[in-house]
């Protein structure tokens, strides 16, 4: 599967610096947008997030990384170490972020330490909280000089202070440094902007890694490892066409009452607004247990929101009977538990092996294009004789037959129709679903779904 990062031609900024000094903050301020989740918890963020920063004209790949504590005892530490070394060895720049107000502590020492013996890049020293004049001229007779990266250069991300001197000296640095700053390159195609859903420990994680081609979200066993949406823009060839792809990997979603506390709670927040804001949903499943009650809730979801869906049976590497009579009774049993998305298309999968997940990617495109069609009304029109023809309109709550009186296309992406019936009669749900079954096999509707709206017209 030959995939390329959307922003592989721009220069890298990492943000790197011991928990609670503020580095999420900056990161949204810079991007311009509350994409990373910010508490004074420490660890909130685990994976490295990403991010581009538009100033004066220019394009910049930002990577917020985890917040280091050099514990053991801290859940995952040694994933978001390796997190962040992988960051500063891919930065063009680095951003060593300290907390104005607090001083030098041993854990910057220990990151800065490090730092030096694994990467020799252009390092600017953040001192974040300096909210004001008297916390910035403190810094000159502070223990930060200690570090050897020169004078701390003070900001306030909460507030914005400073944060446009700190850009202008990052554009002048990596000048400098022969690393200019390039405009960002302009999509082939229209983003496709591709979701991951599924309960915890489904494994998303590992598929996102899989379909960018790069280790970059943690994957643990830990429930709820990934806290907040990542998304990675790649760029996919097919049939003389480059299209390009932004995949989200989101939090596991899980039912309220085992929802372990705020950061988990607005992490599935987040998910679920991605989930709105995709053209398509990879729904995982875990081959190795049954279709749960947070399983069918969230295909309710992809209902209502009427998403194109390409439903995945991950794990299925692992299954002990992995042959086609046993893949055919599994299919039927996972489709029996949602019959709303029976458009869309089913895969067995392995997302840590990568056991056929090359076959998502032309699905992806397929459906992708699926969502753009738009029917003439001349051709619904001949659709909708044919189909009255051959099943009259069943009449719902009421003594009178429903007259339906036209169909006509009123959206696409996702595709919306109205239908349009005389007054004081009413039409049964079964004909609404009959309508919208034709649609998708006339039309190639490929695993997407469709939206029907009945009108009642007095004439």
């Amino acid at each position: 599967m030959q995939v390329t990062k959307k922003t592989d031609e721009l220069p890298v900024i990492a943000i790197v610096g011991r928990a609670n000094v503020g580095k999420s903050t900056l990161f949204n301020r810079l991007i311009e947008e509350s994409k990373a989740i910010v508490s004074d918890i420490p660890g909130t963020t685990r994976t490295n997030n990403e991010g581009i920063i538009r100033w004066r004209g220019r394009a910049l790949r930002v990577i917020d990384t985890g917040g280091l504590t050099f514990d053991d005892q801290v859940p995952l530490e040694a994933d978001i170490l390796k997190q962040s070394e992988r960051a500063m060895k891919l930065a063009n720049l680095i951003i060593f972020m300290v907390d104005a107000r607090a001083g030098l502590l041993p854990q910057e020492r220990a990151l800065a330490k490090r730092m030096r013996r694994i990467v020799v890049k252009p390092v600017i020293l953040v001192a974040n909280k300096a909210d004001n004049a008297r916390v910035e001229a403190e810094l000159t007779n502070c223990q930060f000089d200690r570090l050897g990266l020169g004078a701390a250069f003070p900001i306030a991300a909460g507030s914005g202070r400073r944060v446009g001197d700190l850009l202008d000296k990052v554009n002048e640095t990596l000048r400098t440094s022969a690393d200019q700053p390039e405009k960002l390159a302009a999509a082939a195609t229209t983003p496709i902007r591709v979701s991951i859903i599924g309960k915890p420990n489904v494994g998303k994680s590992s598929l996102f890694n899989t379909l960018i081609g790069e280790e970059k979200v943690i994957v643990s066993p830990i429930p709820h490892t990934t806290r907040e949406p990542h998304d990675t823009a790649v760029l996919f060839p097919m049939e003389k066409t480059v299209y390009e792809i932004i995949f989200i990997d989101t939090a596991g979603i899980r039912r309220k009452t085992k929802v372990a506390g705020g950061l988990e709670s607005i992490g599935i927040h987040k998910s679920l607004e991605v989930v709105k804001n995709s053209d398509l949903v990879l729904f995982v499943l875990d081959g190795n247990e049954p279709i749960s009650q947070q399983d069918r809730q969230l295909g309710g979801l992809l209902e209502r929101h009427a998403k194109s869906v390409i439903l995945l049976l991950n794990k299925w590497d692992l299954a002990k009977d992995n042959s086609e009579t046993r893949r055919h009774e599994v299919e039927r049993e996972v489709r029996n538990f949602f019959p709303h998305l029976d458009f869309a298309p089913f895969l067995f999968i392995g997302a840590k092996t990568g056991y056929r997940v090359h076959q998502i990617m032309p699905l992806i495109i397929r459906a992708w294009h699926a969502r753009q069609i738009e029917i003439p009304a001349s051709a619904l029109e001949k659709f909708l004789r044919q189909i009255m023809r051959a099943h009259r309109p069943a009449r719902g709550k009421g003594t009178r037959h429903p007259k339906i009186l036209g169909l006509r296309q009123i959206n696409t992406a996702p595709p919306i129709f109205e239908l349009r019936v005389k007054h004081n009669t009413s039409l049964h749900r079964s004909y609404v679903n009959f309508v919208e079954r034709k649609l998708r096999e006339q039309f190639d509707f490929f695993a997407t779904g469709l939206i029907i709206k009945l009108t009642k017209l007095k004439r």
